[in-house]
């Protein structure tokens, strides 16, 4: 495998590109920048006299935790994610695969500029109402795209996905020590850890998660794929989209919105909003889920939090995983 990345030299991947026929006849690339930081792949900005795209590449771990193993297949679960969401009006809101190279696990897209992920509503304890609906909006779209027996289950990406939502955050014998995250964390966690109640649901929703499912879910969708630009909201990074059940991505947004605002009442205006049958107390258990995890697991996110507001998003967490 051809590894490409930030450092590759310019006229080894303009020869690589005009190889692939994905240059045009005197276009010559000018910089290469890095758009973001990437969580599971590397991803440059490529500009060249003409225009600019994004080439992205998977590789066998996951590139914020490389001693993390991940499928290499994720690109091209990625590619067909965007390619059967092509007819669909959602499309407006992803970025157009310009081009596709299996054997280099490699994939060109759409430059959608300058953009700036979500993952600000963590600080700005705030969601604009615009954009709630939107977001809710676009991931009806999704759901209500037909998806043939021929997308990829995605299961190793669901396997390792599943691992890190379901198990370690609520697994007793984790040997990650949350006080060196913020002091104090680690005694918060043992009332998840230690719970056979909690356990039981969160096994049960595990299971449903690798379990076959008819309805085409985004898989990761939180703020880190939720991409402003002006007045436009683009979704990225469907790597980890499989046939599945609506409530696993309802619920994780929903787990998001709470975690920035602390405010549960946002769930039942997803509930509402959403155009598509779902199941409001499943929707919460996987919030309720994901809002653990994210404190007490591996996935922390950009968002700080005094030991005593974590507590009280733990008790939301609590109260949704074990509603009646």
């Amino acid at each position: 495998m051809k590894a490409i990345d930030i450092t590759t030299p310019i006229p080894e991947l303009e020869a690589y590109l005009s190889t692939n026929s994905w240059l045009n006849s005197g276009e010559k690339i000018e910089s290469v920048e890095q758009p973001g930081e990437g969580n599971m792949n590397v991803v440059i900005r490529v500009k060249t006299n003409e225009r600019s795209f994004i080439l992205k590449q998977s590789r066998p771990y996951v590139q914020k935790f490389q001693q993390i193993l991940a499928p290499l297949g994720r690109i091209a679960v990625e590619k067909n994610f965007y390619q059967v969401v092509r007819e669909n009006a959602v499309s407006a809101h992803m970025p157009k695969v310009i081009g596709y190279d299996s054997v280099e696990n490699l994939l060109l897209l759409e430059d959608l500029g300058h953009c700036e992920d979500m993952t600000i509503i963590y600080n700005n304890r705030a969601i604009a109402a615009a954009h709630l609906d939107r977001l809710v909006f676009i991931l009806g779209l999704i759901h209500r795209t037909e998806v043939n027996n021929n997308f990829p289950e995605n299961l190793q990406m669901r396997f390792l996905n599943h691992k890190h939502i379901f198990v370690l955050p609520f697994s007793e014998d984790s040997d990650m020590n949350l006080d060196e995250i913020q002091e104090g964390l680690q005694e918060l966690s043992m009332a998840f850890k230690s719970s056979k109640t909690i356990k039981s649901v969160v096994d049960q929703i595990g299971e449903k998660y690798l379990s076959p499912g008819n309805t085409l879910i985004h898989g990761d969708y939180y703020p880190g794929s939720w991409m402003t630009e002006a007045d436009n909201l683009y979704i990225i990074d469907p790597e980890f989209g499989f046939p599945g059940f609506p409530e696993f991505d309802l619920g994780v947004m929903a787990a998001h919105i709470i975690m920035a605002t602390g405010k549960k009442s946002y769930l039942n205006r997803i509930h509402s909003i959403y155009q598509g049958e779902a199941d409001k107390k499943l929707i919460g258990q996987v919030a309720g889920i994901e809002i653990a995890r994210r404190i007490i697991g591996l996935a922390q996110l950009p968002m700080e939090r005094t030991l005593k507001e974590k507590a009280k998003l733990l008790k939301k967490a609590r109260k949704l995983i074990l509603a009646q």
